[in-house]
């Protein structure tokens, strides 16, 4: 199997394509090393290509005219990103810079569009890929204006535990390593007041924190302080009795 076609079947988006589409997208990408700390795409940059992360991580950035920097999302090996180039942004709005060394398929934007026109299934998960991502960044920024600190970390945590929880039998870990500083980043606070409030969850037994390490020790309390419903995750991550809503 060609290098590059194993590549682009890491991403899960990549199951709704057929072989010989498969092909036509390993014919046109590239592969490519960015080291720690290093910018992939810039604001203004030409929007004519969407990407693959195969290996480490990548954060998507706004800065401010202020120069204060919000962290507007995170992906982890098999997620594509710069798919807003698919629905007419012309040129970059934000940055995105590698945080670990990290290996990248870029994929031209008319290339993926030809696939797209091809096949309905991707084309599909692609919109639904696209809404999830904005439904997300409008709730951080209804938490951003509406919420105190604390109710805008705690809904942060819910959020990671949806997409990156796993059972552990201390509880439920956030399987994805975060600095204090990428959770503040990530809510619009400072990284002292993460702290703080951080240490007050721990204080009341809704957490443990380590070194870049989070484990929720109750989803149903979390769920309540969220204002979340446990019905909301996936299946693996709910209790074993979830019959009594819990908000």
């Amino acid at each position: 199997m060609p290098e590059q076609i194993w590549y682009l079947q890491q991403c899960r988006l990549c199951e709704q394509v057929t072989p010989e589409q498969l092909e036509l997208l390993e014919n046109q990408a590239r592969v490519k090393t960015f080291p720690r700390n290093s910018t992939i795409y810039l604001p203004q940059d030409l929007a004519n290509h969407v990407y693959l992360l195969l290996e480490g991580r990548v954060r998507l950035v706004s800065i401010t005219p202020e120069g204060k920097q919000a962290i507007l999302a995170l992906f982890e090996p098999g997620d594509l990103f710069g798919e807003l180039s698919l629905v007419g942004e012309n040129r970059r709005e934000e940055f995105a810079e590698a945080v670990t060394k990290s290996t990248i398929v870029a994929i031209p934007r008319a290339t993926m569009e030809q696939v797209m026109q091809q096949n309905a299934g991707l084309t599909l998960a692609i919109t639904k890929l696209i809404g999830f991502r904005r439904r997300r960044l409008e709730r951080r920024l209804r938490n951003l204006l509406f919420r105190t600190n604390r109710e805008r970390l705690v809904a942060l945590l819910w959020e990671l535990v949806e997409q990156y929880g796993t059972p552990i039998s201390e509880g439920t870990l956030i399987d994805i390593r975060l600095s204090h500083q990428d959770l503040a980043g990530l809510i619009g606070v400072t990284r002292e007041s993460v702290t703080l409030v951080l240490g007050e969850l721990q204080s009341e037994g809704l957490v443990t924190v380590g070194r870049q390490r989070i484990v929720v020790t109750s989803l149903e309390r979390l769920a309540q302080a969220a204002d979340e419903s446990i019905d909301s995750l996936p299946p693996h991550l709910r209790p074993p009795s979830t019959g009594v809503p819990t908000t």
